[in-house]
């Protein structure tokens, strides 16, 4: 994958797309678990919430961006 993408004449990161599709599964699967009250389990869960979303896009990323 390239450094840059070009986007109707706009440079963007590469890892744009990768953040939004993150971003968007993230979203997804936040509701499931606040759905099924998974949230009382955890310490702390706004602190969850943000580990959650940096383990899924370090993961991505460091899985699509070889």
């Amino acid at each position: 994958m390239p450094g840059e993408i070009d986007l109707f004449s706009l440079l963007v990161p590469g890892l744009l797309p990768i953040l939004v599709g993150c971003t968007l599964l993230f979203v997804v699967l936040d509701l499931v678990l606040a759905k099924l009250d998974f949230y009382r389990f955890t310490w702390h869960p706004g602190l969850f919430r943000i580990a959650l979303f940096v383990a899924m896009f370090s993961g991505a990323s460091l899985l699509l961006r070889q």
